[in-house]
Protein backbone atom coordinates (compact mmCIF):
# COMPACT_ATOMS: atom_id res chain seq x y z
CA UNK A 1 0.00 0.00 0.00
CA UNK A 2 1.46 3.13 -0.65
CA UNK A 3 1.82 6.12 1.73
CA UNK A 4 -0.33 8.97 0.99
CA UNK A 5 1.78 11.16 3.58
CA UNK A 6 5.38 11.48 1.27
CA UNK A 7 6.31 14.32 -0.16
CA UNK A 8 7.87 14.66 -3.52
CA UNK A 9 10.42 17.01 -4.00
CA UNK A 10 11.19 17.93 -7.98
CA UNK A 11 14.16 16.96 -9.53
CA UNK A 12 16.35 20.03 -9.52
CA UNK A 13 17.24 21.27 -13.36
CA UNK A 14 20.94 19.83 -14.28
CA UNK A 15 23.57 22.93 -14.56
CA UNK A 16 25.17 23.49 -17.52
CA UNK A 17 28.75 23.28 -17.60
CA UNK A 18 30.37 26.49 -18.85
CA UNK A 19 34.18 27.01 -19.08
CA UNK A 20 36.26 29.94 -20.40
CA UNK A 21 38.23 30.19 -23.02
CA UNK A 22 41.46 29.92 -20.38
CA UNK A 23 39.85 26.49 -19.33
CA UNK A 24 39.39 24.66 -22.16
CA UNK A 25 43.44 25.53 -23.22
CA UNK A 26 44.71 24.27 -19.67
CA UNK A 27 42.62 20.92 -20.10
CA UNK A 28 44.42 20.32 -23.48
CA UNK A 29 47.83 21.39 -21.67
CA UNK A 30 46.35 18.72 -18.71
CA UNK A 31 45.51 15.62 -21.82
CA UNK A 32 42.19 16.40 -20.65
CA UNK A 33 40.93 16.89 -24.26
CA UNK A 34 42.31 14.70 -26.94
CA UNK A 35 40.68 15.85 -30.40
CA UNK A 36 40.64 19.51 -29.38
CA UNK A 37 41.20 20.23 -32.98
CA UNK A 38 38.08 19.36 -33.89
CA UNK A 39 36.27 21.66 -31.78
CA UNK A 40 35.76 25.43 -31.13
CA UNK A 41 33.98 27.19 -28.18
CA UNK A 42 31.00 29.04 -28.40
CA UNK A 43 29.18 30.50 -25.29
CA UNK A 44 31.32 28.12 -23.51
CA UNK A 45 30.97 24.96 -24.38
CA UNK A 46 32.72 22.76 -26.65
CA UNK A 47 31.01 22.77 -30.38
CA UNK A 48 32.97 20.14 -32.81
CA UNK A 49 33.76 21.67 -36.00
CA UNK A 50 32.14 20.71 -39.14
CA UNK A 51 33.96 18.30 -41.42
CA UNK A 52 35.59 20.49 -44.23
CA UNK A 53 34.36 18.54 -47.91
CA UNK A 54 35.67 18.98 -51.22
CA UNK A 55 34.05 21.95 -51.82
CA UNK A 56 34.35 23.99 -49.05
CA UNK A 57 38.25 23.17 -48.61
CA UNK A 58 38.44 24.15 -52.89
CA UNK A 59 36.28 27.73 -51.80
CA UNK A 60 38.29 28.48 -48.55
CA UNK A 61 41.68 28.32 -50.97
CA UNK A 62 40.38 30.50 -53.52
CA UNK A 63 39.23 33.08 -50.92
CA UNK A 64 42.56 32.71 -49.63
CA UNK A 65 44.66 32.89 -52.64
CA UNK A 66 42.65 35.67 -53.71
CA UNK A 67 42.94 37.56 -50.75
CA UNK A 68 46.49 37.13 -49.87
CA UNK A 69 47.37 38.42 -53.59
CA UNK A 70 45.05 41.49 -53.81
CA UNK A 71 44.89 43.11 -49.74
CA UNK A 72 47.21 45.80 -48.83
CA UNK A 73 50.11 44.70 -46.55
CA UNK A 74 48.10 45.64 -43.39
CA UNK A 75 45.61 43.49 -43.93
CA UNK A 76 46.34 39.97 -42.67
CA UNK A 77 44.65 36.79 -43.66
CA UNK A 78 44.02 34.46 -41.28
CA UNK A 79 42.72 30.60 -42.64
CA UNK A 80 40.67 28.94 -40.07
CA UNK A 81 42.25 30.49 -36.95
CA UNK A 82 40.91 31.28 -33.32
CA UNK A 83 38.89 34.80 -33.30
CA UNK A 84 38.82 35.38 -29.53
CA UNK A 85 35.43 36.80 -29.14
CA UNK A 86 34.92 37.18 -25.72
CA UNK A 87 36.49 34.44 -22.44
CA UNK A 88 33.65 32.06 -22.69
CA UNK A 89 33.62 32.57 -26.91
CA UNK A 90 36.20 31.82 -29.29
CA UNK A 91 34.88 30.19 -32.91
CA UNK A 92 37.55 29.36 -35.45
CA UNK A 93 35.88 31.37 -39.13
CA UNK A 94 37.29 30.16 -42.38
CA UNK A 95 38.60 33.57 -42.94
CA UNK A 96 39.52 36.31 -40.52
CA UNK A 97 41.16 39.81 -41.90
CA UNK A 98 42.40 41.15 -39.04
CA UNK A 99 43.81 44.83 -38.78
CA UNK A 100 47.39 44.98 -38.63
CA UNK A 101 47.52 48.91 -37.42
CA UNK A 102 45.76 47.47 -34.28
CA UNK A 103 46.56 43.93 -34.06
CA UNK A 104 50.10 42.77 -33.53
CA UNK A 105 50.22 39.28 -34.08
CA UNK A 106 51.23 37.92 -30.94
CA UNK A 107 47.78 36.06 -29.35
CA UNK A 108 44.78 35.29 -31.51
CA UNK A 109 42.99 38.61 -32.82
CA UNK A 110 39.66 40.11 -31.19
CA UNK A 111 37.18 41.77 -32.33
CA UNK A 112 38.21 45.60 -32.54
CA UNK A 113 41.24 43.96 -34.61
CA UNK A 114 38.79 41.84 -37.29
CA UNK A 115 37.72 43.74 -40.18
CA UNK A 116 35.55 41.63 -41.55
CA UNK A 117 35.23 37.68 -41.15
CA UNK A 118 34.21 34.64 -43.64
CA UNK A 119 32.98 31.34 -42.84
CA UNK A 120 32.15 28.74 -45.77
CA UNK A 121 29.16 27.29 -45.30
CA UNK A 122 27.73 23.65 -46.84
CA UNK A 123 26.99 21.26 -44.16
CA UNK A 124 26.98 24.16 -41.50
CA UNK A 125 25.03 26.78 -42.81
CA UNK A 126 22.21 26.99 -40.39
CA UNK A 127 24.82 26.68 -37.70
CA UNK A 128 26.89 30.03 -39.34
CA UNK A 129 23.46 31.48 -39.41
CA UNK A 130 21.95 30.74 -36.30
CA UNK A 131 24.78 30.83 -34.08
CA UNK A 132 27.93 32.63 -34.96
CA UNK A 133 26.47 35.36 -36.92
CA UNK A 134 24.32 36.83 -33.70
CA UNK A 135 27.84 35.93 -31.82
CA UNK A 136 30.05 37.88 -34.78
CA UNK A 137 27.36 40.59 -34.50
CA UNK A 138 27.27 40.96 -30.53
CA UNK A 139 30.85 41.37 -31.06
CA UNK A 140 30.55 44.51 -33.32
CA UNK A 141 32.23 42.67 -36.35
CA UNK A 142 31.10 45.35 -38.73
CA UNK A 143 31.02 42.80 -41.84
CA UNK A 144 30.75 38.79 -42.07
CA UNK A 145 30.58 37.19 -45.38
CA UNK A 146 29.05 33.88 -45.76
CA UNK A 147 29.91 31.63 -48.98
CA UNK A 148 26.65 29.89 -49.04
CA UNK A 149 27.81 27.05 -51.43
CA UNK A 150 24.11 25.50 -50.74
CA UNK A 151 22.60 28.13 -52.82
CA UNK A 152 25.90 28.91 -54.60
CA UNK A 153 25.58 32.91 -53.66
CA UNK A 154 27.91 34.74 -51.30
CA UNK A 155 25.98 36.87 -48.66
CA UNK A 156 27.24 40.04 -46.92
CA UNK A 157 25.93 40.81 -43.73
CA UNK A 158 26.71 44.01 -42.43
CA UNK A 159 25.36 46.88 -39.97
CA UNK A 160 25.59 45.05 -36.76
CA UNK A 161 22.86 46.01 -34.05
CA UNK A 162 21.32 44.26 -30.77
CA UNK A 163 23.20 40.99 -31.81
CA UNK A 164 21.60 40.89 -35.85
CA UNK A 165 22.92 42.32 -38.82
CA UNK A 166 20.62 44.79 -40.13
CA UNK A 167 21.90 44.90 -43.69
CA UNK A 168 22.12 41.95 -46.00
CA UNK A 169 23.19 41.56 -49.54
CA UNK A 170 23.05 38.44 -51.75
CA UNK A 171 25.38 38.05 -54.97
CA UNK A 172 24.83 35.05 -57.19
CA UNK A 173 26.76 33.53 -60.52
CA UNK A 174 27.91 36.36 -62.52
CA UNK A 175 28.03 38.99 -59.73
CA UNK A 176 30.92 41.09 -58.02
CA UNK A 177 30.80 41.10 -53.68
CA UNK A 178 32.26 43.99 -52.39
CA UNK A 179 32.80 44.72 -49.28
CA UNK A 180 31.59 47.85 -47.37
CA UNK A 181 34.54 48.11 -44.74
CA UNK A 182 37.10 47.17 -47.36
CA UNK A 183 36.28 49.01 -50.52
CA UNK A 184 40.02 46.64 -51.87
CA UNK A 185 37.87 43.83 -51.52
CA UNK A 186 35.77 43.30 -54.60
CA UNK A 187 35.33 39.41 -55.52
CA UNK A 188 33.57 37.76 -58.71
CA UNK A 189 31.07 34.91 -57.09
CA UNK A 190 32.39 32.34 -59.95
CA UNK A 191 35.99 32.73 -58.36
CA UNK A 192 34.98 31.70 -55.12
CA UNK A 193 32.54 29.17 -55.72
CA UNK A 194 34.03 26.00 -57.02
CA UNK A 195 32.55 24.77 -60.26
CA UNK A 196 31.33 21.10 -58.68
CA UNK A 197 28.87 23.17 -56.47
CA UNK A 198 27.31 24.95 -58.99
CA UNK A 199 26.32 21.27 -61.23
Amino acid sequence: MMRSDLVTQPYPQPRRLRFSVDDYYKMIEMGMIDDYERSEIIDGQMVPKMTIGDKHAMAVDRLARILIRSLPEMVLVRIQNPLRISDFDEPEPDVVLADLTKYDGNRHPRPEETILVVEVSDVSLKNDRDVKLPLYADAGIAEVWIVNLRDNVIEIHQDPSLGIYQQVKIFKSGGQATSNVLPELSLEVDAIIPQTAQE
